[in-house]
């Protein structure tokens, strides 16, 4: 499983978590920083990403379109790249789940 990090998220996360998500990577890192959520929407559905945002938009979007692409929507507020590096190691096992799971298009972390 691959994550695409959105741009209101660190572009260090995707290196950072190589080690449980290998080949994430961010939008800014494909040239995507700035483009529309259809832009990265399409491109993460065409190239296997499970989309990861802190923007409800990409929500709304699964819930219109269902999956793919999946969507994980981080509802935390301000918060550092270091807290959600380790939200998101933590729930390694269930994101996991949530990607093997054919039913499900969205998952919310806390």
């Amino acid at each position: 499983m691959k994550l695409l990090f959105d741009e209101n998220l660190s572009p260090k996360l995707a290196v950072n978590l190589s080690d449980i998500f290998p080949n994430s990577k961010h939008v800014d890192r494909l040239g995507l920083g700035g483009e529309s959520d259809n832009a990265v929407w399409e491109y993460a559905k065409a190239n296997g990403y499970v989309l990861i945002s802190k923007d409800s938009d990409f929500y709304d979007k699964s819930v219109l379109f269902g999956y793919p692409p999946k969507v994980i929507w981080i509802r935390r507020g301000n918060c550092s790249n270091r807290t959600i590096e380790l939200i998101l190691r933590n729930k390694g096992d269930a994101i996991q789940a949530f990607n093997d799971d054919i039913e499900l298009s969205f998952m919310q972390v806390l």
